[in-house]
């Protein structure tokens, strides 16, 4: 069974820094990402890499403050966020996909967690 496990969120203060995390487990992907959705909005792409990285892309609204990568001994992957602005508050969701390219879009991944909510605050 496929699981992807999110941890992290939090509320912080406008310019901190946070790290969430995504435990995947019961298959191996060719893909990861990290998505968000704000209260009353859709959800977006934030940031996708390929397992086995290097291919990174992301939003142009977290480009320069965000780095996506994964922990390669724990399964792990990780969004770290620095420089956090109150518009980068949502619940942010890690995905995961068959296909080896840093997918941008929902449609291309099969597998989601539930997501961990980040809020920060002005």
């Amino acid at each position: 069974q496929v699981q992807l496990v999110e941890t992290g969120g939090g509320e912080v203060q406008t310019g901190d820094s946070l790290r969430l995390s995504c435990t995947a487990s019961g298959r191996t992907f060719g893909s990861y990402a990290w998505f968000r959705q704000a209260p009353g909005k859709e959800r977006e792409f934030v940031a996708a890499n390929t397992w086995r990285g290097g291919l990174a892309r992301y939003a142009d609204s977290v480009k320069g403050r965000f780095t996506i990568f994964r922990d390669n001994r724990l399964n792990t992957l990780h969004l770290q966020m620095n420089s956090l602005k109150p518009e980068d508050t949502g619940v942010y969701v890690c995905a995961a996909a068959p296909e080896r390219l840093p997918l941008t879009a929902e449609r291309d991944y099969v597998y989601w967690g539930q997501g961990t909510q980040v809020t920060v605050s002005s």
